[in-house]
């Protein structure tokens, strides 16, 4: 990709999601929305493969729409109630209206079609990009109307992602649809939260953006897209596969891993407001994404493929990226001792 495209892209992507988290009306906000959507697309389908023309026209068309029904909320709710202003969305329709239009955003149950489809047309370094920094427009807007959203809905929407997030991870080869699916069910329970605590929402969202980042930088370090090939990168780079092993079981969720305090906080919150059932069905759906978590570490590290290919052993790879790997890695796997400062600020 020619060198100023690719600068002009990435300022176009910060702008558009500094646009959207910066404003309070629905005018600019839609308008970061649509920088981003336009920025990323030529991202997506730059390898020039019929998968990833087919993955960038899917992603233009539903965010399109998505687009659309966030246009058409805040004109409804400006219709009758006169204000543009993101925290005064009142009107039950338009509340609904934007429920569905940021679930197809963020690709949450049962708009989530698109995203393992999208993710999987695209490359590593992209499908980081739409797994986190195109998630975060969406997730602020939700964040801003979620005093006027309805429990119920966004409840029910957040199990059935958790449930289809694990469920459809179960069975897939493609570590990029894998990850997708992680994304499905991590949405689910960013979601059921957010109501009740946003801050939690957003403590949620960044520590999965940081787990995630490592995972996709060192699949990225690796060349690694399917679990064929992850058997046998454990023999090139054997301490890359074992940081990435720690990643993933910090992903599912397991102490004493970075990723265990935002499921236990969002549990503790749960239980909190009375919502045990809720909070029982989905650390009980967690396991299904703990299996395929499980999987993903188990053939990295623990199953060595019978005929590996001899390597010499990678100490010296490319050292531009190896203090980032160790920064967000370092951080993917030692925060839990820092949860009492963080419940202080929450």
């Amino acid at each position: 990709m020619n060198p100023h495209a690719k600068l002009i892209t990435s300022l176009s992507l910060l702008l558009g999601t500094t646009i959207t988290i910066s404003s309070n009306h629905w005018m600019m906000a839609w308008t970061g929305l649509e920088i981003n959507t336009l920025a990323i697309i030529p991202l997506i389908s730059k390898s020039h493969h019929p998968r990833a023309i087919e993955a960038a026209i899917k992603y233009f068309l539903v965010q399109a729409a998505a687009s659309t029904l966030v246009l058409f909320s805040s004109t409804i709710n400006a219709w009758h109630t006169g204000q543009w202003d993101l925290t005064q969305l009142t009107h039950p329709t338009s509340c609904l209206l934007l429920t569905a239009a940021i679930a197809m955003k963020l690709g949450l149950v049962p708009f989530h079609f698109w995203f393992p489809e999208v993710l999987q047309g695209s490359s590593l370094t992209t499908a980081l990009l739409l797994s986190t920094v195109m998630k975060f427009p969406p997730i602020t807007i939700l964040y801003m109307s979620s005093h006027s959203l309805n429990p119920t809905l966004l409840t029910t929407m957040a199990i059935a992602s958790a449930a289809l997030g694990g469920w459809m991870g179960l069975n897939q080869t493609q570590i990029r649809k894998i990850l997708a699916f992680s994304s499905i069910s991590h949405l689910g329970w960013m979601s059921i939260i957010i109501i009740y605590s946003p801050k939690l929402t957003l403590l949620t969202f960044y520590l999965y953006s940081l787990m995630t980042t490592t995972v996709f930088l060192i699949l990225n370090m690796t060349k690694t897209m399917k679990l064929s090939t992850i058997m046998i990168s454990w023999t090139k780079t054997p301490m890359l596969n074992a940081t990435l092993m720690l990643t993933l079981l910090s992903l599912a969720g397991l102490p004493p891993l970075t990723g265990f305090l935002p499921k236990w906080l969002i549990i503790h919150e749960l239980t909190k407001q009375e919502m045990t059932v809720a909070a029982t069905v989905i650390a009980m759906l967690s396991l299904l994404g703990l299996f395929f978590y499980l999987r993903l570490a188990y053939y990295s590290t623990i199953t060595l493929p019978p005929n590996s290919t001899n390597h010499m052993k990678q100490w010296h790879i490319n050292k531009l990226t190896n203090t980032p790997i160790a920064i967000v890695a370092s951080l993917s796997m030692l925060l839990l001792p820092l949860s009492p400062m963080i419940l202080i600020s929450i």
